[in-house]
């Protein structure tokens, strides 16, 4: 491996080197920088440790570029940030810390670079750079972090159970790396997460999220969440996904593992998209299994239902999760509760009502619902999954052509409730309800064409049958 830095990072080195040594402090670049240059990554964070005043160093640094950048500076905290260009520079004095049993903020003190390295979380975060004069570009590994970044290794720089008992966070954080960086985390590091997975309870909700949330957005998210549930923290962090897994039998028929399925899932859909929010909808789809499953004499096990209820679960869990519970969430609902509607075209002669219908309640979204489906088509079988792929691409064709002839994407019927109640001189009603959905209906079901004078005639039609003219 070779520490490549760009022009412009080495420039910002060279003038943090010149404000070190007028402020007279030693300063190192340390952490996921290092790591990300190790390993051919672009960064644009950097972290700055000073054996001295941090904040200090910032200001020092901030009068030397050219326009003068803005800092933000945290005072309580001992730290300082500039944003200049594309790239943000966070500047913290060397320093110690000490944790209680209940929080995961520690008590800090100044230190030496030895100790700020101790408190890192991993080795491959524990590597610093020197930027000194007397020994510039010197990579300071005290914990062998190079060496586990070749093997691809997460690993504490501590005994784990000090470093996950002071700071809990950080066993999400070792699945986030091993996920990302498609890792392994090293056995007694493994170990304690399981041991220690309880501490997560300490941790806010948000900070839990925002992990979840890197696994989730990274390119095999599979593997964290295989992670998640082998070291336990799944069943405390997301009890509902924990709850997919397992095969029951009886009378020698069972089901597929719906927590596995899940994952083969998101594992599909990770290839085709990087929308988060397309991504929880595919690990949710499922979610409402376990409650709605049932064992029939005559056709096995059933999940009648599940996509409501699923659908109806969706707030729940985001709201505990600390998600939006804006239009994301409405959107995840809407996949969730939709998610069975194209695969069970594909069983059927398509029908233009159908379609029809489908493309009126996916609206805008019918592209991303399809794309799930797909990504649900999942068996081993594969004479099965290839009728289903084949048949899936007849809906598709399908959808294209109703989508052209009827524009029903985000559609409103021609005559809406206020024309009704206008032109039959009627108050707000249920007749004026059970008018305009039968205009709906009508045109979704191809009786009449979605077109004003068809559904003026259609609406006076049946005001008459109403006796309401």
């Amino acid at each position: 491996m070779v520490f490549n830095i760009k022009p412009y990072e080495r420039s910002i080195f060279e003038l943090i080197q010149t404000a070190a040594r007028e402020q007279n402090v030693a300063a190192y670049v340390v952490g996921g920088y290092v790591r990300d240059r190790l390993l051919a990554r672009d960064s644009k964070d950097l972290d700055v440790v000073c054996v001295g005043d941090g904040i200090a160093l910032a200001e020092k640094l901030a009068s030397k570029l050219t326009p003068l950048p803005h800092i933000a500076v945290y005072r309580r905290f001992g730290t300082a940030m500039i944003k200049h260009k594309d790239i943000e520079i966070e500047f913290v004095g060397a320093r110690k810390e000490s944790y209680s049993a209940d929080s995961r903020k520690p008590a800090v003190e100044n230190g030496t670079l030895e100790d700020d390295q101790n408190r890192r979380d991993f080795t491959i975060n524990a590597m610093a750079v020197s930027l000194n004069e007397e020994d510039y570009g010197k990579i300071i590994d005290p914990f062998n972090g190079f060496y586990d970044l070749e093997n691809k290794i997460i690993k504490t720089p501590l005994d784990p159970d000090k470093t996950f008992g002071d700071d809990p966070l950080r066993m999400m954080r070792a699945i986030r790396f091993a996920t990302q960086l498609d890792f392994e985390i090293e056995i007694s590091t493994y170990k304690s997460i399981s041991k220690n997975k309880n501490r997560i309870n300490i941790v806010s909700k948000e900070r839990i999220t925002t992990e979840l949330e890197k696994i989730i957005a990274s390119d095999r998210p599979g593997k964290g969440f295989n992670y998640l549930y082998d070291t336990g923290l799944l069943h405390i962090i997301f009890p509902e996904m924990a709850a997919l897994q397992g095969v029951e039998i009886r009378n020698n028929i069972g089901h597929k593992d719906n927590f596995y399925h899940t994952l083969e899932v998101l594992e599909n859909i990770s290839k085709e998209t990087k929308n988060i929010w397309l991504r929880w909808a595919a690990i949710l789809h499922d979610i409402a299994k376990p409650p709605t499953k049932r064992f029939d004499q005559n056709l096995g096990w059933t999940f009648y239902g599940h996509e409501a209820l699923g659908a109806a679960m969706v707030p729940r869990i985001f709201k505990r999760m600390k998600l939006p519970l804006d239009s994301k969430m409405k959107y995840v609902q809407k996949l969730v509760l939709l998610h069975l509607r194209p695969i069970a075209l594909t069983n059927d002669e398509v029908t233009d009502s159908a379609v029809r219908r489908l493309l009126f309640d996916a609206g805008d979204d019918i592209e991303d619902l399809m794309t799930l489906c797909k990504a649900d088509i999942t068996s081993k079988n594969e004479g099965k999954v290839i009728r289903y792929k084949d048949n899936y691409k007849v809906l598709t064709e399908k959808i294209k052509e109703v989508e052209e002839k009827d524009q029903l994407r985000s559609w409103q019927p021609p005559i809406s409730g206020d024309d009704i109640m206008n032109i039959l001189k009627l108050p707000p009603s249920r007749e004026v309800g059970i008018i305009k959905n039968a205009i709906r209906e009508a045109i979704l079901d191809g009786e009449i064409a979605n077109a004003y004078q068809p559904a003026y005639d259609f609406m006076i039609s049946k005001a008459k049958e109403l006796k309401l003219i």
